[in-house]
């Protein structure tokens, strides 16, 4: 709805504004009418309509009208593709922002993200990110940022930052940040489609394969990262012989011909780490030195308090949890993981294992005010449970 109102509109602001009057509209004629068959044409049609009245109210339509007809019947991919979502991220990940706002703008305006979920997705107060999209959006309108993708001889300069859109997209739905439920599938598909479009768009380049394999290798998961009861399955929990052998075989051919050509993609070296996961018959075959290494790569190549945390992780996965509790240690002082609950729950898991009960506690609890998402509070409250009956 926001990316067809968007074409018509060119104004971010307004066409989120008509969204929302459609959903209202709905709740009064849906109830009284019933649900046609095609709701999601309703509610555009809807958008666009109110739209239209708001700009001849306002006497812009005139203006605008230029726009609408002229300087956008620009001929290249986005001819044969006919994706609305790929043009809204190629507008919101437009160069003249900064790629902070790019994956910002396209997670609140392609994929419906509340403000406080994007800034979680960032580690940054809610108030800190709406201003970050306010002016993000600002900056669109100001500049008259066309709604296209951008011609071939503009892709490769643009593509990176829309490439980094599509995963963090894909990461806030494998776990949502808030929320009842663990995963939103919704995300986790657009992303997934939204890959294969770009690989199709750009078939040679590197980053553009890898990492659409990343996704459908950690794709292939799903489905077993929770019990029928609706419990969270740890990786070494969970039933391999469910997992998607068609999706693995595909992103293990992507990963493939990746890994083949140079420069090293930091989604070729994710996609790898995820291979050897899928590929291990069993959690114990699991070849964590193979791991570690790859982590120390992207450690030297494109170095981050994420990455140092997961190889952390994987050090005492290697080595032991008193090796991994040392890897951790350094990063308790990042300011950036202050509010990262996976680095108390690594902590809590580790001391777990060493049966350091009073400190396994407090960072199970540490952990638990860091996160919203009901189900892994729910992993963590059981675990929290389980270590105080120890004390």
């Amino acid at each position: 709805m926001i990316s067809s109102t968007a074409q018509l509109t060119r104004d971010l602001d307004l066409a989120e504004e008509c969204a929302q009057d459609a959903y209202a509209q709905a709740l009064k004629t849906w109830g009284e009418r019933g649900v046609p068959d095609r709701p999601g044409a309703w509610l555009t049609t809807c958008a666009r309509n109110r739209a239209l009245d708001l700009m001849r109210r306002e006497s812009v339509f005139r203006g605008r009208m230029p726009l609408l007809v002229a300087g956008e019947a620009v001929p290249g991919p986005e001819e044969a593709l006919n994706d609305d979502r790929l043009r809204l991220i190629f507008t919101c990940a437009h160069p003249a922002l900064s790629p902070d706002a790019q994956v910002a703008l396209t997670l609140r305006l392609v994929c419906g993200l509340s403000t406080p979920e994007v800034a979680r997705a960032f580690l940054v107060p809610p108030a800190t990110m709406a201003a970050r999209i306010t002016r993000a959006k600002k900056k669109i309108a100001a500049a008259r940022i066309p709604y296209r993708v951008p011609g071939p001889d503009q892709l490769e300069e643009r593509v990176s930052a829309v490439l980094e859109v599509v995963h963090l997209i894909f990461t806030t739905g494998h776990t949502a940040p808030l929320g009842t439920h663990l995963m939103r599938r919704d995300l986790t598909d657009s992303a997934i489609r939204l890959a294969r479009v770009l690989h199709l768009l750009m078939p040679t380049n590197v980053e553009a394969g890898a990492l659409l394999a990343l996704l459908l290798l950690n794709a292939a998961r799903q489905e077993t990262r929770m019990s029928d009861s609706g419990r969270l399955l740890l990786l070494s929990e969970q039933d391999r012989a469910r997992w998607d052998r068609q999706l693995i075989s595909e992103g293990q051919s992507l990963l493939i011909e990746a890994l083949r050509r140079k420069p090293t993609s930091r989604y070729a070296l994710l996609a790898a780490i995820a291979a050897l996961h899928v590929e291990a018959p069993s959690w114990a075959d699991t070849d964590w030195t193979e791991i570690v290494d790859i982590y120390d790569v992207m450690l030297r190549l494109w170095p981050s308090p994420v990455v140092e945390l997961n190889r952390a992780v994987a050090v005492g996965m290697l080595d032991g949890p008193q090796a991994g509790l040392d890897a951790l240690t350094p990063l308790l002082a990042d300011p950036v993981l202050a509010t990262y609950g996976y680095l108390s729950a690594a902590r809590a898991d580790f001391l777990r294992r060493l049966e350091n009960w009073p400190q396994a506690a407090t960072a199970y609890e540490e952990a638990l005010a860091l996160t919203d998402n009901e189900v892994e509070r729910a992993f963590l409250t059981e675990r929290l449970i389980e270590v105080s009956r120890n004390l």
